[in-house]
């Protein structure tokens, strides 16, 4: 007789297995172990150390810092790690030979996010030791912060295994992402701040937009539309604030989701 608790071991299983994996062969690949590391942390830091030199830390210089990791480790270490991942074990017949085991295809396409998920949240903790033990503001609302990495890494994931339906194999990926990462860029507090006030207008409604409020938010307690100002937002406020970025967050994943379940594909056709 098979009792409820096997039953979860099952499904837990496969998944676990596929994760450990996937963290096996991402370690291996001497590129992507530097993409995952020098890239989130070191540009962030570099820019927040020459800051610093000048002057007093401040939230304002915090906001920049966290918003440069999570584009960095959004694109180059979650989104572009795991579709080239995917692509290359779609075109070697892998994916294909997973489906006939016990794994399901959820376990099977969330597996790849799960190295760079991992480097994401590591990169984090060393970016937020650095500038909040030098003296740094602490985060006005650190929920905002969590909300917007976590948030992130699914959506580029999602976004990931959308983009590969489109890739077919391994270097083309470096053409199929660029779509990706200009509207990502765009979304950028401080491209979007030298917009034309209608481009600006779309440009917030971008994926890493959302990303950027939310992390503007909670470093700072303002938003990027009024950073200039003195008049932060106490942790309440925040809340109240994020809901649109938040909705914006969550409306693109929807729609990442359900491009990739009508997209992706387990097999190349010819």
């Amino acid at each position: 007789m098979t009792t409820t608790l096997p039953a979860n071991r099952f499904r837990r299983r496969p998944l676990a297995a596929l994760a450990k994996a996937e963290w096996l062969q991402f370690r291996r690949n001497k590129t992507l172990v530097y993409m995952a590391t020098m890239f989130p942390i070191g540009i962030p830091l570099a820019t927040f150390l020459i800051a610093r030199r000048d002057a007093e830390p401040t939230a304002a210089m915090a906001a920049v810092t966290f918003e440069l990791l999570a584009l960095l480790a959004l694109l180059f270490v979650q989104y572009y790690s795991v579709l080239s991942m995917v692509t290359t074990r779609r075109s070697e017949g892998v994916l294909k030979r997973l489906r006939t085991g016990e794994a399901a295809d959820w376990q099977i396409q969330l597996a790849p996010a799960v190295p760079g998920a991992v480097m994401t949240s590591a990169c984090t903790a060393v970016i937020a030791a650095v500038v909040y033990g030098t003296g740094t503001p602490a985060p006005v609302n650190p929920l905002a912060i969590v909300v917007a990495l976590v948030g992130g890494t699914v959506l580029f994931s999602l976004l990931a295994l959308a983009t590969s339906a489109y890739t077919k194999n391994a270097e083309a990926a470096q053409i199929t992402s660029l779509p990706v990462m200009i509207i990502a860029m765009l979304g950028m507090s401080s491209i979007r701040g030298v917009l034309p006030d209608r481009l600006a207008q779309v440009a917030d409604w971008t994926p890493f937009a959302a990303v950027s409020d939310l992390i503007s938010l909670g470093t700072s307690g303002t938003l990027p539309a009024f950073a200039e100002s003195d008049a932060a937002l106490g942790f309440a406020d925040t809340v109240t604030e994020s809901g649109r970025p938040f909705a914006t967050l969550a409306l693109w994943t929807v729609l990442a989701l359900v491009l990739t379940r009508k997209s992706f594909r387990w097999d190349d056709r010819g």
